[in-house]
C-alpha cells in the first residue's frame, strides 16, 4: 500500500512539474488547460450535451448553422429550464460563410401597461417581493424568444430542414423527460422558496413538494404540448394561439402587465452588427439595447495604447489595466446606453478610437482610480445573472453565436399556467429609479428607464473575432449578467494578446469591474496573495467575497479548418462536432 501510496505521489509531482512548466518563460498557456473538443466539418458548444448533440444532428441532416442554433435553443428550454427559454428572449449574431453578417434583437418588450415609476412604491422607494421587478407576475417583459428564431428560420436558415423537424426534438425530451443530472436536482432544491410561491411552477419543478432526485427522470408535459402546437402552427401560435390566449389569462388573473395586445404586438427586430477591431482584428458585436458590444469595444479601444502582450495573463498589471479600463466603459454604459428606438445612444462617438484614448488618459498605471471621481465622458450625441450562451459553425463556415435569458435564475419563478413556460423577470433590466441601481448592483440612467413598448439595456455580448485576412477566426459568448461583458472582453485579450486557443483563453481567470458598486470582483483560486497585495496597494477595493466572472462557450477555426468547440470550466454544457 505505501509503495502504491508512494507511486501515486510521484505521479502526481510529476504531473505539476509538467503543467509549471507549461507557464514557465513563455505567453503560451494552453497547455495548463484542457484541449479543445475538435470537428472537422462542424461544432455546437452550448450548456447541455443533448443540446449540442441535436444541434449537430442538424447540421448532418443538411440544416445550417442557423438551422441548428434554433434546434439548440428550443432544447435548452427543456433541458436548461433556469436560463433556456421561450419565455424570456435575446440577441442572435450571424455570419455567413460569405462574410456578410446580421444582428437578431429579439430581446423581450416591456408591456403597454408600463411606465417609468411601476416598481417604486408612493416614496419612491423600490417595490421588494411580489409587484416588483424581480419576482412575480410583473417582472416580465414579452417575451422574444420564438419570433427571434421565426425571424431567423425563414430569413437565414437553409430552406432544407423545416420547422417542425426543429421543434421535435425539444417537444420529445418534454414529452419523454431526460435523467436529472445532481446540478440540476440541486439547483431546484435552491430555488424552492421562490418557485414554491406559484402554484405550476411548484407543481411541475417541486414536484408538490416531493422534491427531484439526481437520476430520476424529468418530464414536463404541458410544455411538450406547448411545443407541440407551435411544432404544427408555426412561432406565431405563442404570440396568437392558445399559448397566448393562455399566457394573457393567467397575467389578468394575477395582476400581471402582459395582455395579448401584447404578445400579438411583439416583433423581433433586424439590427445593423456592431463593427470594430483590436489591434487590427475584425469584431463583430451586438449593437445596442445590447450594452455588451460597445462597452467591449471600448475597452479594448482603451487598451490598444498599452503593450498588453509585456504582461503575464495574470499579473497585477494586467488586472490594474484592465479594471480601470472597465471603470469607464461601464460609466458610460450608465448614462448613454439604452433601447436605440427609444433614446438617442452616441454609439459611432463611444465606439472611436480616438475617443478612447481620451477615456484611457487618466488611467495612472500605479493608482485605482476612483469611481465617485470617474464619472461619464463627453461624446458628440447623435444582468443573476443568468443567461445561456451557445455558438455554432456548420460545415459551409457559417457561424451563429447567440445570447437568450430569462434574467435571473428561473427568471420571475412564474410557470405561465397551463403552458409549462417560465417567463422571465426582465423588467430589472430597466432602470426602476434611473441613477439608482438594480439586482446586479448596476447604476443605469434615464434612456433606460421604463417606457411601454421599450427594450431594457442588456449586457449580452455575442462576439465574432476574424483575422486580419477576414476569414472567420473564433466566436463566442457568455452568460451571467454583467459579467458576461468582461468575460467576453478578457477571452478577446488571452486569445490576441497572449496567444490561448480558446478553451484556455475561456478557462483563464479573469476579473470584473462595472464602476459602481466600486469594487474589484476576483475569482476563487484567481490570484495569488502576492497579486491581491499589489493591487492593494494601488488602492483597489474588493467585493466581500471571490465570485465567478461569468461561463463562456466558443468555437475556434484553426488554420486547417478544424472547428476547435470549447465549454467553460465554470459551468457544464459540452461540446460536441464531427
Amino acid at each position: 500500500m505505501k509503495i502504491l501510496q508512494l507511486r501515486r505521489f510521484v505521479s502526481t509531482i510529476l504531473v505539476l512539474a509538467i503543467v509549471f512548466t507549461s507557464f514557465v518563460g513563455t505567453q503560451r498557456v494552453s497547455a495548463a488547460w484542457p484541449e479543445p473538443v475538435r470537428g472537422r466539418h462542424a461544432m455546437v458548444a452550448s450548456q447541455h450535451e443533448l443540446a449540442s448533440r441535436i444541434g449537430a444532428e442538424i447540421m448532418k441532416k443538411g440544416g445550417n448553422a442557423v438551422d441548428a442554433a434554433i434546434a439548440v435553443g428550443l432544447a435548452l428550454a427543456v433541458v436548461y429550464p433556469e436560463a433556456g427559454n421561450i419565455g424570456g428572449g435575446g440577441f442572435m449574431l450571424i455570419r455567413k460563410a460569405d462574410g456578410s453578417s446580421y444582428a437578431l434583437d429579439y430581446r423581450e418588450m416591456a408591456p403597454a401597461a408600463a411606465s417609468r415609476d411601476i416598481f417604486v412604491d408612493k416614496d419612491g422607494k423600490l417595490i421588494n417581493g411580489e409587484g416588483s421587478s424581480t419576482i412575480g407576475y410583473r417582472a416580465s417583459g414579452v417575451p422574444g424568444t420564438l419570433a427571434g428564431f421565426d425571424l431567423a428560420f425563414k430569413k437565414y436558415g437553409s430552406g432544407k430542414i423545416r420547422w417542425r423537424d426543429l421543434v421535435e426534438p425539444a417537444r420529445a425530451l418534454a414529452q419523454n423527460g431526460y435523467v436529472l443530472s445532481n446540478r440540476l436536482a440541486q439547483l431546484l432544491k435552491a430555488y424552492k422558496d421562490n418557485l414554491g410561491k406559484y402554484a405550476d411552477s411548484k407543481r411541475i419543478f417541486l414536484r408538490d413538494g416531493d422534491l427531484y432526485k439526481e437520476g430520476e427522470i424529468f418530464r414536463q408535459p404541458d410544455l411538450a404540448a406547448t411545443l407541440a402546437r407551435i411544432q404544427t402552427v408555426g412561432a406565431s401560435e405563442f404570440y396568437n394561439g392558445k399559448t397566448a390566449q393562455l399566457i394573457a389569462a393567467d397575467m389578468k388573473a394575477n395582476n400581471g402587465l402582459i395582455t395579448l395586445d401584447d404578445l400579438k404586438n411583439y416583433k423581433a427586430k433586424e439590427r445593423k452588427p456592431l463593427t470594430g477591431s483590436y489591434r487590427g482584428y475584425p469584431i463583430i458585436t451586438m449593437p445596442p439595447p445590447s450594452s455588451g458590444g460597445i462597452v467591449m469595444l471600448q475597452v479594448l479601444n482603451m487598451l490598444e495604447g498599452f503593450d498588453v502582450r509585456s504582461m503575464q495573463y495574470n499579473s497585477a498589471a494586467r488586472y490594474h489595466l484592465v479594471a480601470e479600463a472597465m471603470r469607464r466603459a461601464f460609466a458610460d454604459r450608465a448614462e448613454f446606453m439604452g433601447d436605440p428606438d427609444f433614446a438617442n445612444v452616441p454609439t459611432a462617438s463611444l465606439i472611436a478610437k480616438d475617443y478612447a484614448k481620451s477615456r484611457a488618459a487618466s488611467i495612472d498605471p500605479k493608482r485605482a482610480s476612483d469611481s465617485k471621481e470617474i464619472g461619464h465622458g463627453v461624446v458628440a450625441s447623435g444582468e443573476p445573472m443568468e443567461t445561456t450562451h451557445y455558438t455554432v459553425v456548420d460545415p459551409q463556415g457559417t457561424v451563429v453565436t447567440n445570447t437568450y435569458t430569462i434574467n435571473d435564475l428561473y427568471g420571475s419563478a412564474v410557470t405561465a399556467k397551463g403552458t409549462g413556460v417560465l417567463l422571465n423577470d426582465e423588467m430589472d433590466d430597466f432602470a426602476a429609479r434611473p441613477g439608482k441601481p438594480n439586482m446586479f448592483g448596476l447604476i443605469q440612467g434615464e434612456r433606460n428607464s421604463v417606457q411601454p413598448g421599450k427594450r431594457p439595456l442588456s449586457s449580452m455580448t455575442p462576439t465574432i473575432v476574424l483575422r486580419k485576412d477576414g476569414s472567420l477566426w473564433f466566436a463566442l459568448g457568455a452568460r451571467g449578467g454583467p459579467r458576461i461583458i468582461s468575460a467576453v472582453t478578457q477571452s478577446v485579450i488571452n486569445v490576441i494578446d497572449h496567444d490561448m486557443n480558446i478553451q484556455a483563453a475561456i478557462d483563464a481567470p479573469r476579473i470584473h469591474h462595472q464602476w459602481f458598486p466600486d469594487e474589484l470582483m476576483y475569482e476563487p483560486f484567481g490570484m495569488s496573495p502576492d497579486t491581491l497585495a499589489v493591487l492593494t496597494s494601488y488602492g483597489h477595493k474588493y467585493s466581500a467575497r471571490p465570485g465567478y466572472v461569468a461561463s463562456a462557450t466558443g468555437i475556434m477555426i484553426d488554420t486547417e479548418g478544424v472547428r476547435l468547440g470549447a465549454i467553460d470550466s465554470r459551468s457544464d454544457g459540452m461540446a460536441v462536432g464531427y
